[in-house]
């Protein structure tokens, strides 16, 4: 990971001889002034956001940029099943915590103003009973850590699973590696420095705030352990079966053990560095997510030991080619060659071990004029954050573990024993074999969403385009759009956001382009974007030297909006836009294995609409009305709620209702309660949530309506969608797509946007994909109200029900032959 490897350029400094104070007592002592429960009012939350001083809700005055106070991906949020990061959060494809989150999700004002405004507005009661928010049960909200650990382990399982081919086996196992590392980076590490620091701790769940960290602590280990045992007792010797061998040191024939001593002293020996540890060399200090090894050292002239640490480099594989389809981990293969760095020494013992450090940005918008720059410092000091977990192979000494205990001031609760190899995050680079006949059947994305024989404009004008990705090609619908656009002499202007896009994206080229020709074009690039900060420093640059008007975006809030806008001139004079708005980002790579929709129009109002809201984000426009958006932080609570209690009304009148919703993350508490609510007076409610919820279905006499399922496999479900009515002339409704999760800092501290989809035969595409995915036929998870999964993949005969995704494909092919 960058974290890990950037670290490494200056993380084997030495630690100043003056030893600050533990942070493990400084964890100790300072816990306790938070364990009391604490509930979810608004008064509460006026009093943290104070504490906080989080944004108020609203758009303050455009900067270039600033932090988002919750930090972090989306609930899936770590490394993308290439290597990359999740837009978003949580362990998912890709892995990475959900990762909505920063530290500790502190209330801000926004969330206050949110219960305020709900409040203004006569929020609706609910039936007789049930009429003040404090008259809900005070255990109503599923603790949030948990949730993102029960969707990792949803991961883990398929990792586990059999039926799934072996090479995805690998690669989910290698994303639940890297999802649980960015789970501790962000919100253990989070929750650790505001409950030291004295800063509000998120507790919607009533529990005491040290309880909820040592259950997630705990919660963890027993994850990890269950994640080592499946590699080295399920994957190993499955791999073995198939050719594929993950050999430690003493498994190798001489022969290889020869030619690996040849390729140490060549490759790896040159860049090591041992750091001995004597009273003229205090411990050094050990990088975040960088994989070392502990050796003790003896004078055999004196007897006296010495602790020494040796960094694994972190740009070379982490597992070693022996021969073809045979690896051997490379810390292995460093520790049988320790003889050669300490030469006239003698080696007593050896063992690898593993630091986490905090990965929170903190940057002060109110006294930082350059986003930018402080960005880049803020980037170069979290590689010296303290240390937030221990990862030890499980043989290691008791003296070895009490060292590297004390000395990185790491809490014992945060000390894990693992059988080894340590950071299994490398297996993608196995996962990624050419052996096709272990990975998921091929699969090429249908073109047939925009006609082949004519403009993308024409098309357009004729009809608005909704696009399922990544059935649908994104290249050939969204990216043409772009491209088309930057060619097209009649385009005037074009208009974009950018949150995360590749390395080699087309959309950038053809935006830099555009501007070359002479072109309007404006991007709003979102440089905060959770460990994409420094592509997106990269790519700002990039576009404004060619001549593009680059705007980060607004104080305290991040820009996660997914819109485009073009501008086109036509013979007469007259002036037409064309727009995109999506769920997901604009790359081009994670388009292919995110699952997002994206709507592709000319319609005017939409156009008007998204002109204003560009207006809004690049000058100083306070407008917040708008015909077919919801923006936030101003509207898309409000909206959402407002529609949640139109379908408790009609239920209470005894008309059809009914509330359909599909997201990331579902842990917004007065959404939760309206849900609640709605659920009381009998509309049934269904929830397709791919990481975090915070919603318990299935409670008598509050949320009996209310059926919560997840679905986790070959693509990463990250599509949000919202219907509400049945569809039917009698049961009318709207259905909205867009880029907010129901999450505090989507919806109070992101500039985010919903579109309301009025087709008919899209709205019906929309509600039926949920209703598929909730279906008993299909494969998924069931979250019960006690707030555990259970897997239902099986039928009552032992068969595979039916997976949506194969399902989907498999339509998709159907629809172009």
């Amino acid at each position: 990971m960058d974290s890990g490897q950037g670290s490494s350029q200056r993380g084997d400094g030495k630690k100043s001889a003056s030893k600050e104070p533990g942070k493990q007592q400084v964890w100790d002592a300072q816990v306790m002034q938070h364990t009391g429960s604490r509930r979810v009012g608004a008064a509460r939350r006026d009093t943290a956001a104070k504490q906080d001083g989080g944004p108020k809700e609203g758009s303050g005055p455009r900067q270039a940029g600033g932090r988002d106070p919750d930090g972090g991906r989306e609930p899936d949020g770590g490394r993308e099943p290439d290597g990359g990061r999740e837009p978003d959060g949580g362990p998912g494809h890709d892995g990475g915590p959900g990762h909505d989150g920063g530290p500790g999700h502190g209330a801000g004002p926004g969330r206050a103003a949110g219960h305020k405004q709900l409040a203004a507005q006569g929020h609706d009661a609910g039936p007789a009973g049930w009429g003040a928010e404090d008259e809900l049960p005070s255990d109503r909200y599923l603790d949030r850590e948990e949730s993102w650990l029960h969707f990792s382990e949803r991961v883990l399982e398929l990792a586990e699973d059999e039926r799934v081919p072996l090479l995805e086996r690998v690669r989910f196992e290698s994303i639940f590696a890297g999802a649980l590392d960015e789970f501790f980076m962000v919100r253990v590490a989070g929750r650790i420095r505001r409950m030291a620091t004295g800063l509000p701790v998120e507790n919607a769940t009533g529990r005491p705030a040290r309880e909820i960290l040592e259950h997630t602590l705990e919660m963890a280990r027993e994850l990890s352990a269950r994640h080592a045992r499946c590699f080295s007792d399920s994957i190993v010797p499955a791999l073995g079966l198939e050719g594929v061998e993950i050999l430690r040191w003493k498994e190798l024939v001489p022969a290889e053990q020869e030619s690996l001593q040849k390729l140490f002293r060549e490759r790896i020996y040159p860049v090591l560095t041992p750091l001995a540890v004597d009273p003229a060399h205090p411990f050094p200090f050990i990088s975040g997510l960088s994989l070392s090894l502990a050796v003790t050292i003896a004078d055999p002239k004196t007897g006296a030991t010495i602790f020494a640490r040796v960094k694994v480099p972190p740009l070379l594989p982490r597992f070693m080619t022996v021969s073809p389809n045979r690896y051997v981990p490379i810390e292995d293969v460093i520790a049988a060659h320790l003889d050669d760095l300490f030469i006239g020494l003698e080696v007593i013992e050896h063992y690898a071990f593993r630091v986490t450090r905090i990965r929170d940005l903190e940057i002060d918008e109110d006294v930082t004029e350059n986003l930018l720059k402080s960005l880049e410092r803020e980037l170069m000091r979290t590689r010296f954050e303290p240390a937030v977990r221990l990862e030890v192979e499980e043989s290691i000494s008791a003296d070895v573990l009490d060292r590297l205990v004390t000395e990185l001031d790491v809490h014992p609760s945060a000390v894990y024993r693992l059988t080894g190899p340590l950071d299994l995050s490398g297996l993608s680079a196995i996962a990624d074999l050419d052996m096709r006949q272990l990975k998921y059947p091929a699969f090429v994305p249908s073109e047939s969403a925009l006609p082949q024989d004519t403009s993308v404009f024409a098309a357009l004008t004729d009809h608005d385009v909704l696009v399922h990705h990544p059935y649908d090609s994104f290249t050939a619908s969204v990216q043409r759009l772009v491209v088309s656009a930057a060619a097209d002499p009649r385009v005037l202007a074009i208009k974009h956001t950018l949150y995360r896009t590749s390395g080699d994206s087309e959309i950038v080229d053809a935006l830099i382009d555009a501007a070359e020709a002479g072109k309007q074009v404006v991007v709003v690039v979102e440089i905060k974007a959770r460990g994409d900060e420094r592509a997106n420093i990269a790519w700002a640059r990039k576009l404004e030297e060619a001549g593009c008007h680059v705007v980060y975006g607004f104080v305290g809030l991040k820009t996660h909006c997914k819109m485009v806008l073009i501008v086109r001139e036509y013979a007469d004079g007259s002036l037409r836009r064309f727009c995109h708005i999506g769920t997901g980002n604009y790359h081009p790579k994670t388009a292919r294995l995110y699952e997002d929709f994206g709507l592709l129009t000319a319609d005017k109002t939409v156009g008007e609409d998204v002109t204003d809201l560009f207006n809004h984000l690049t000058g100083y426009s306070q407008k917040s009305d708008y015909r077919r958006l919801l923006v936030a932080p101003e509207r898309v609570r409000a909206g959402l709620v407002e529609q949640i209690d139109e379908q408790a009304r009609r239920s209470r009148d005894g008309l059809p209702s009914r509330i359909q919703m599909k997201c990331n993350a579902i842990i917004d508490e007065p959404t939760i309660d309206s849900l609640y609510r709605a659920s009381q007076a009998g509309v049934p409610i269904d929830l397709f949530v791919r990481g975090i919820c915070a919603v318990r279905p299935g409670v008598p006499g509050m949320s009996e309506t209310i059926r919560v399922r997840s679905i986790v496999g070959r693509f990463l479900e990250h599509s949000r969608i919202y219907t509400f009515g049945t569809g039917a002339g009698d049961a009318p409704g709207d259905v909205w797509i867009g880029s907010a999760d129901l999450m505090h800092r989507n919806l109070d501290r992101r500039v985010e946007l919903l579109v309301r989809v009025t087709d008919p035969a899209q709205q019906a595409e929309l509600r039926g994909l949920i209703s598929t995915a909730m279906d008993e036929r299909t494969s998924s998870w069931w979250l019960g109200p006690d707030g555990a999964w259970t897997r239902h993949h099986l039928d009552a005969g032992g068969a595979a029900l039916r997976d949506l995704q194969s399902y989907l494909v498999r339509q998709g092919r159907a629809a172009d032959a």
